[in-house]
């Protein structure tokens, strides 16, 4: 049977120009070009014209630069060994224009005296500014105002002391750069789950996998050729651990990729995601094979800064599960885990709190759900110098106490209590089935489809699109050409470009009706979306004759309770509701939501989402 295709639903709130899970990100860049090479400037470059795949980048201001003396010459050598990306200004309101366009970086900034006493108030206030260095001849006179200000980590008359505080505050960057999903509040926390099941299972060739690597990041702009070069020639020289820990690239590239979910990096990178998933499984499985203690419950410890707007989320999900998307570097002595990070982060930037996070670990949770974690300290490129435990991606926790930590000198540190959840929690395995089995249904073909298909569920259709443009052009037979062409109408719609997703649907319909039966379910999908369009354009009557024709084919091939045709009703009762007739809007919406409630799991979205769209119409009335 044909692969059936993505069935897209109109949202709760629905106008001409909102859809079911539509969330338009277009793709933001930095409102400068940023090189390795540090640039003197006298105006911002095009927001395209940088690319940064690290977690963190320099800026220095200072009206007399001078990019000919050898002395800022030396001084750029010695900053580039800690951040590659720097960018020189002479003026202090083009320096704050670029970092009022960056979104996805953190900065960290050197200003000379004069400027930085003008300037320091307001640049403060900036969440993306991580920490400032006064650099300056008189260091007695500035000191005397710039320890008014939190995020000056000190005032220096020598480029060395700075580039050793550089380092610490750039260690406790990535360290904090990590994303945390809540159950409770992302709607979308179980796609994420199985968007690392999904990186797992592709299949790629090692040999191949570095080139490819090593020819990517020849093409960014903040990785040095020096590092390149050492991936080149010795990355099978050590473990995948050992490159995750080593002071290269790696770490904040890999964080940053799957943080933001960056299709590129994590494409590019996606081979060493699987090797270093692999490492940890190993090492995990040999440790507890060697040690006789291992079924004793155990903590482990991270400090780390969070911001406001996270720890209150966190806050609400008291009680509930929380997952790192990342892979989780851990400390088995609280006081380094306190110290070095929680601590700092809370007295240091304004903007964020100060956390301390104790872990449970139950190894028999682990040996049963496979979760697999390693103590990497004999292992890793610090060898002997650090306990750290390192568990693979996404690894979940239930979030079991917040309580706030005593300091004379902040109010903004606290300790959060966490315990390691296997797959035994019922709650969860059954949104995960249902979300694996639709993943399945709709994405059979493993590996990058499925990758592609996922991306799109978590609002990411511009990265969807890349993969999508990819499959389409090794597809094969008319079924995935179909399927393809389908899928990247859902992309070009959810991204507002409603011409292509109109032609690339019809494409996809055309194809069909000579390949399939006249009432597959493939077809019912291609009339639901191309009406889908159409109602985003506000042309309501096309979209009703589109969502009827759907409608028609599903009461025909699919059983009475299927969720697709709740979605059908779930359309036509929003488009009716956007032609203003409001009791035929209420009963075909209310057809959706008896089907989604005697099918879904009661927590499914959709289920919320037609209970919503019922609220709006009843209003209305």
């Amino acid at each position: 049977m044909d692969e059936k295709q993505h069935f897209k639903s109109t949202a709760s709130g629905s106008s001409a120009s909102s859809t079911a899970n539509k969330s338009k990100k277009p793709e933001t860049t930095v409102a400068a070009s940023v090189s390795t090479a540090t640039m003197g400037r006298s105006a911002a470059l095009p927001q395209s014209a940088r690319r940064i795949i690290q977690n963190f980048l320099l800026v220095w201001l200072d009206a007399n630069i001078d990019e000919t003396k050898e002395d800022f010459k030396n001084s750029l050598q010695h900053l580039r060994k800690i951040v590659a990306s720097i960018t020189t200004f002479t003026d202090a309101q083009e320096c704050f224009d670029y970092l009022s366009g960056i979104t996805k970086e953190k900065a960290f900034m050197i200003v000379s005296g004069s400027l930085g006493q003008k300037i320091a108030p307001e640049m403060e206030a900036m969440s993306l500014l991580e920490s400032m260095y006064v650099f300056c001849s008189n260091q007695s006179y500035h000191e005397q105002w710039a320890n008014k200000v939190s995020k000056i980590k000190g005032v220096y008359t020598k480029i060395k002391p700075i580039c050793k505080a550089l380092e610490i505050d750039r260690q406790r960057c990535d360290q904090a750069m990590l994303s945390i999903s809540f159950n409770t509040i992302d709607p979308l926390f179980m796609y994420t789950q199985l968007l690392k099941q999904t990186l797992l299972e592709i299949e790629d060739d090692d040999r191949k996998s570095i080139k490819k690597l090593v020819a990517y990041c020849r093409e960014q702009e903040d990785i040095s050729e020096d590092q390149i070069i050492l991936i080149e020639r010795e990355y099978r020289k050590h473990t995948p651990i050992w490159w995750y820990t080593a002071e290269t690239f790696i770490y904040s590239m890999l964080n940053r990729g799957l943080r933001l979910m960056d299709i590129d990096i994590i494409l590019n990178m996606g081979f060493f995601i699987r090797r270093l998933h692999q490492d940890i499984q190993n090492l995990y499985h040999k440790q507890q094979s060697e040690n006789i203690n291992t079924a004793t419950p155990f903590k482990v410890y991270r400090g780390q800064g969070l911001a406001l707007e996270d720890f209150e989320k966190m806050i609400k999900s008291k009680g509930q599960l929380m997952s790192f998307n990342n892979f989780l570097s851990t400390n088995l002595n609280k006081y380094i885990s306190f110290q070095k990070f929680a601590r700092p982060a809370a007295l240091n930037n304004p903007n964020k709190v100060g956390i301390l996070f104790i872990m449970t670990i139950d190894p028999n949770v682990c040996t049963k759900s496979k979760i697999p974690f390693a103590d990497v300290s004999q292992v890793s490129f610090f060898e002997g110098q650090e306990a750290e435990i390192l568990f693979t991606t996404h690894t979940i926790f239930r979030i079991d106490k917040i309580q706030q930590i005593h300091d004379d000198h902040t109010d903004r540190l606290w300790k959060v209590n966490l315990t390691l959840v296997g797959n035994d929690n019922h709650e969860l395995n059954t949104l995960t089935a249902h979300v694996r089995e639709e993943i399945n249904l709709k994405a059979p073909v493993r590996g990058l489809s499925q990758l592609a298909f996922i991306l799109l569920k978590v609002g990411e259709p511009a990265k969807a699109e890349k993969l999508y443009n990819i499959l389409l052009q090794k597809a094969s037979s008319d079924k995935e050409r179909a399927d393809y062409n389908h899928k990247l109408g859902f992309a070009y719609d959810d991204m507002g470009e409603y011409p292509k997703a109109l032609s690339l649907y019809e494409r996809s319909l055309e194809i069909r009706k000579i390949a399939l039966p006249p009432n597959h379910p493939d077809l019912a999908t291609d009339y639901n979306n191309i009406g889908l369009v159409y109602n985003d354009m506000g042309e309501y009557s096309k979209a009703l004759s589109s969502y009827e024709r759907s409608l028609e084919i599903q009461k025909i091939a699919l059983p009475l309770n299927h969720p697709d045709l709740a979605t059908s009703y779930n359309n036509i009762g929003m488009v009716y509701n956007n032609m203003g007739e409001y009791s035929k809007a209420l009963s075909f919406l209310q057809k959706g939501l008896e089907i989604r409630q005697k099918s879904l799991p009661p927590n499914h979205l959709d289920i919320a989402q037609s209970k919503r769209n019922v609220d709006i119409v009843k209003k209305k009335m």
